[in-house]
């Protein structure tokens, strides 16, 4: 029992983080198309970042329970092997993001944070899908790729790009990450 009990922890170390959730993801991408068209409603730059700000928070507490139901489920432990390599790779290009975000807000240069914040969030997906399914990375340069383009826009237009981008990137690649991947 003791072997079997190695085996399973030295697969799971080695293996790919598979508890990434696809309908979780989608549920993040029709939110963030939907704080899209709100904050493009909103006549200052303060009231559009505090939606967008609103809709991080949504789409953190939308994720962290689809992975963890999904882990649960799988009976994947959440945070050892792959689960931690993912977590730790996600997180520094995210932690940067935050704190740009209150830099690059109070220099004025708000039309600049939907393209710093796409780059951002591609690279944090696409070094923590190093340890997950191969389309997780992929995903990752699409939002990278997106936020190249965001950054050179004004804000009406890169709002949009950010809302279709991060909102249309989830709905397309979780729908096939659920039905191949276990949901």
């Amino acid at each position: 029992m003791d072997n079997l009990q190695f085996i399973r922890e030295t697969m799971e170390r080695a293996g790919a983080f598979t508890a990434v959730s696809g309908w979780g993801m989608v549920a993040v991408g029709v939110s963030a198309i939907a704080a899209a068209a709100v904050a493009a409603k909103r006549p200052s730059p303060t009231t559009w970042l505090a939606v967008w700000l609103g809709e991080a928070l949504l789409s953190l507490l939308i994720s962290a329970w689809a992975i963890s139901r999904k882990a649960r489920a799988a009976r994947i432990p959440l945070l050892s092997g792959p689960g931690r390599k993912f977590a730790m790779s996600f997180a520094p290009p995210i932690a940067v993001g935050a704190v740009l975000t209150g830099v690059i807000y109070q220099a004025g240069l708000i039309d600049l944070l939907p393209g710093m914040w796409l780059m951002l969030y591609g690279t944090g997906v696409i070094t923590g899908g190093a340890f997950s399914v191969r389309i997780v990375p992929v995903m990752g340069i699409c939002f990278l790729l997106a936020g190249v383009v965001a950054v050179m826009m004004p804000l009406p237009w890169s709002n949009a790009v950010l809302g279709l981008t991060f909102g249309g990137l989830h709905v397309a690649f979780g729908i096939p990450i659920a039905r191949r991947h276990g949901g």
